[in-house]
């Protein structure tokens, strides 16, 4: 079958990048967007903090950060979508222009500033899609107003407001676009925000698993503190990473420049190695989700063998289109028979045996 986002690439490169952003969630959400057929393999399905996932390859949060179409896009293969970054009130964001392609480097720049339409609007979103029982995990990632008085307490908001619609939660403390925001990944700072979001998810009388998105750009010292606080607190996993505001040598883009976070490509590697770094300093006992870098099976399976139990992507899609996601699946059930696993399960951190 002819993948048609190969033929729409050449003119969606013409277009500035969040106009066409915007454009392809318009198109998923007027259904013009076909969904391809369906790959399912057992090897594939992961239980994982009182979830099934049918396949580990999720969708990253940023892509759908209003819940649009959460359900578009687990129809093109993804085996859990996550929603946000959320904040308790609507928010613009940045001055445009704030996304950047490097395309030879298969990377993107963004500063977007957590733009979003507030909890509300996603809240009510979500909903629906709960009273309609449709099938499939959707979390929610969730943040603070960049101008809060209180980073913990719209983060805890962001809980309470989605522990009884969204299949997990997420708290992201890494974003490098809102000031002051990755102070919250020091020991003290994260300690008392995971102890006021675990108070209010309990007062919603619901458990989804709660997971925290760190940075890459962090010392080993650093990442023993966020692996002791996480497992101290008793939260359900982490997510390793969100983008770098480093930038890595060798990158030929003219947009290298810009300020913001980078991912793509560039990242896979410092990603991983905080994602393997994470592993051992928690000994495997917090389930682990890896992000940054991931465009195919071999990139999947070296982050779950480095420790991941799931992975998520997002900027690969706007250089290889959707359909990359049945290809990274095809490509790691292979890879894992081939190595004599039975399941991603006993895959996850091999790399260090």
């Amino acid at each position: 079958m002819v993948d048609a986002y190969r033929l729409v690439w050449p003119l969606l490169r013409l277009i500035e990048p969040e106009t066409a952003h915007r454009l392809s969630v318009a198109a998923l959400k007027a259904g013009l967007v076909p969904s391809p057929k369906g790959f399912d393999d057992p090897i594939l399905e992961v239980d994982l903090c009182g979830l099934t996932v049918p396949n580990p390859v999720g969708l990253a949060a940023g892509f759908d950060k209003d819940a649009e179409v959460a359900d578009r896009m687990l129809a093109q293969g993804f085996g859990f979508v996550e929603v946000g970054t959320v904040t308790p009130r609507p928010q613009g964001g940045n001055p445009r222009p704030r996304l950047f392609r490097l395309e030879a480097d298969r990377a993107v720049i963004n500063r977007f500033g957590f733009n979003n339409q507030g909890l509300e609007a996603v809240r009510r979103r979500l909903a629906e899609r709960r009273r309609l029982g449709r099938p499939g995990i959707v979390g929610a990632n969730v943040g603070p107003n960049k101008d809060s008085p209180d980073p913990a307490a719209d983060c805890a908001a962001g809980v309470g407001a989605f522990a009884g619609l969204a299949d997990y939660l997420v708290i992201n403390v890494s974003s490098p676009n809102t000031p002051g925001l990755r102070d919250l990944q020091g020991r003290r700072a994260l300690e008392a925000l995971l102890a006021t979001a675990l108070a209010a998810r309990a007062e919603t009388g619901a458990a989804p698993p709660l997971l925290v998105k760190i940075a890459p750009d962090l010392a080993l010292e650093d990442l023993r503190d966020i692996a002791e606080a996480a497992l101290a607190a008793g939260i359900d996993g982490l997510i390793a990473t969100n983008t770098t505001v480093e930038r890595p040598a060798g990158l030929v883009g003219r947009h290298r420049g810009e300020t913001g976070g980078l991912s793509g490509r560039p990242l896979f590697e410092p990603s991983t190695a905080v994602l393997a770094d994470l592993y051992r300093l928690t000994e495997g006992r917090l389930p682990l989700i890896g992000v940054g870098g991931i465009s195919s099976g071999a990139d999947a399976y070296a982050k779950i063998r480095a420790g991941a139990s799931l992975v998520q992507l997002y900027t690969a899609l706007v250089y290889a289109g959707p359909r990359l996601v049945g290809r990274i699946n095809r490509d790691l059930a292979g890879r894992l028979r081939a190595d004599g696993f039975s399941s991603v399960a006993e895959a996850v951190g091999s790399g260090g045996r």
